[in-house]
């Protein structure tokens, strides 16, 4: 793959599982690289499509890792369950979800378990994806459920299918890859004739309400904001590349030999070793280069 010139980088957006870390452990010094990047002032927001945990479990288990990240509320921790969060204030309440999301919404006082099905959002919950759950799910989005059937109420507009991210597999801490939930949500569309509504990455809407809640500007084709992930795809692709993101793929995780030359595959403007190589050679260049007043 050629090489190009990079450009001034003003922000960094970080995916976390692969990247920052594989299961709890760490990636090679990506606590210390971190470290430094916060040392500098360098603008950064973690951008994470975890489903299995909610946004208080995921701040705790990058603690526990070594990792200085804010807890709370915060505007440095961006997630696809934090996403669901948002929608649901703006569309009304949630009645079933996994575990993970359940948490993310009874934290806002959005979960109600007695409201009926307005929507399905699929996210990573292994245990789901049997043919009992899967199925209760298509019926749902086809107005075929018992619940529904048993609704006096007028007819109920179409249920959305929503996914908070449509990764085709994982890396599974210690087992390698595992599949994502990306194949069960193609199932679900291919089952329903609807289109996912997606909500995390590579979504541009997700990307945009990450960047701006950046305080950094960017002036002219020589800057840029600058996103860091291993999956070639779900880290780097559609949205990202769509805002002209500077795409940095990482070789730890789940990247394999060969993710940035397979076919149909957007190469990444830069491959690295790891999240540590980057950022040691983002800040020499950063100390080296003009300052911006």
């Amino acid at each position: 793959m050629a090489e190009k010139a990079r450009p001034i980088i003003r922000a960094l957006l970080i995916d976390i599982s692969g990247t920052l870390m594989i299961g709890s452990m760490p990636t090679h010094r990506a606590v210390q690289a971190l470290a430094e990047l916060r040392r500098a002032r360098f603008p950064f927001r973690f951008c994470s499509n975890t489903s299995k945990e909610s946004t208080s479990v995921l701040q705790k288990k990058m603690l526990d890792a070594g990792f200085d990240v804010q807890i709370g509320e915060s505007q440095e921790l961006w997630t696809s369950l934090k996403a669901v969060r948002n929608l649901i204030r703006t569309r009304g309440r949630i009645s079933s979800c996994p575990e993970s999301a359940k948490d993310e919404c009874i934290s806002a006082g959005l979960y109600d378990p007695n409201v009926p099905y307005d929507a399905v959002i699929v996210g990573l919950a292994p245990t789901f994806f049997n043919y009992d759950h899967l199925n209760s799910v298509f019926r749902i989005l086809v107005g075929e459920h018992d619940s529904q059937k048993r609704c006096n109420e007028d007819p109920k507009p179409s249920i959305p299918l929503i996914a908070l991210h449509k990764a085709r597999f994982i890396e599974s801490s210690g087992r390698g890859l595992a599949l994502g939930p990306g194949p069960f949500v193609a199932a679900l569309e291919n089952a329903t004739g609807k289109e996912a509504e997606v909500l995390g990455k590579p979504s541009k809407a997700f990307f945009q309400t990450v960047i701006e809640s950046l305080d950094c500007e960017v002036d002219g084709p020589d800057e840029c904001i600058a996103v860091i992930g291993d999956d070639i795809q779900t880290d780097l692709g559609g949205g990202a590349m769509d805002l002209r993101l500077w795409r940095i793929l990482v070789k730890t995780g789940k990247y394999r030999a060969g993710d940035e030359s397979k076919d149909g595959v957007h190469p990444p403007d830069e491959v690295c070793d790891s999240f540590a190589d980057f950022v040691d050679s983002l800040l020499s260049a950063h100390d080296a280069g003009p300052s911006k007043e």
